[in-house]
């Protein structure tokens, strides 16, 4: 019943390695319970060793029936909450049955569900709860030792949810007032009345430096009929972005403060990927978030239209 990182593991340099995939937060955590199945969900992971049959009544066997009875039903795709609402009541079920028992096995049936929680039902916000709780139910247990770090983690992911969650096409788009790294005044509000392109990018990010022509050749065709472009740079040299900004000769204004993922403003926009951009319309609402795969002229040709 355990994790196998190496299945889970990207290698992306442009996404925060934190959130790589939120499900790399367990696997500083062990969560091993003897003789237990691997969820269904774990098809690149490595067969589990086999193991004797647990005794009748023993967590382990309980763990191994409930286990095995979810697999059944993820094989067939009744993969949503409400598919394995009774599953995941069972899993308190078998901890009150075995109360008083071994504080790691008791601690890594908890751990179970907070996996299935984020693995199949990618639901951190519900996972959370159930750290802590081991912290708090269990804290001798072995698994509690990185339980912390996985909360503020965890914690942290969540909140760039709901961040996200917040800036929906429709919404303002929250302003800010920066300095840029000429060390001139930069905000959004003071390009109000132009359809803006909000950039957050970095010269060591190479899909970025890749984009950045046709992002040059939007400004090009289309500042003069208003268009803007703010650049938030997750670069930590300032000596290099300065370079690499002169050198492609790139006019318009950019944020630094060296900081990288913890980039000030990446943070309050909860920015995890890069290339990642929101353009705003003539009011400063958000038209939409791009990935770097859009058409950028098109998108903002469109959007010069409205």
């Amino acid at each position: 019943m355990q994790l196998h990182p190496g299945a889970m593991r990207v290698d992306c340099a442009n996404i925060r390695p934190m959130n790589k995939h939120i499900l790399l937060l367990l696997t500083s955590v062990s969560l091993v319970v003897a003789n237990a199945p691997l969820f269904a969900a774990d098809t690149a992971a490595p067969a589990a060793p086999v193991a004797a049959k647990a005794p009748a009544g023993s967590l382990d066997a309980d763990m191994e029936d409930l286990v095995g009875r979810i697999n059944e039903k993820l094989k067939h795709d009744k993969n949503t909450e409400a598919d394995l609402a009774p599953n995941l009541k069972e899993f308190e079920v078998i901890i009150a049955k075995h109360k008083g028992g071994d504080v790691d096995e008791l601690a890594s049936v908890l751990g179970m569900k907070a996996k299935l929680y984020l693995q199949v039902l990618n639901d951190p916000v519900k996972a959370l709860p159930i750290f802590k709780q081991i912290k708090t139910d269990y804290p001798t247990a072995k698994i509690s030792a990185n339980v912390d770090e996985v909360v503020a983690q965890l914690q942290q992911a969540v909140d760039k949810m709901n961040v996200n969650d917040q800036l929906m096409a429709g919404a303002t788009f929250p302003d800010f007032t920066e300095t840029d790294v000429a060390g001139k005044p930069i905000s959004v509000s003071q390009y109000k009345g132009k359809v803006v392109l909000v950039d957050f990018w970095a010269t060591w990010c190479g899909p970025c430096v890749a984009k950045l022509p046709e992002v040059q050749a939007a400004y090009a065709k289309y500042h003069s009929q208003g268009f803007e472009i703010v650049g938030i740079s997750l670069d930590e040299n300032k000596a290099k972005l300065e370079s690499f900004v002169k050198e492609k000769k790139m006019p318009w204004q950019e944020f630094f403060d060296g900081k990288k993922w913890e980039n000030k403003l990446a943070v309050k926009y909860g920015i995890d990927a890069i290339p990642a951009a929101y353009l705003l319309d003539r009011q400063g609402k958000i038209i939409s978030k791009l990935s770097g795969e859009e058409d950028i002229s098109a998108t903002v040709a469109s959007a010069l239209k409205k």
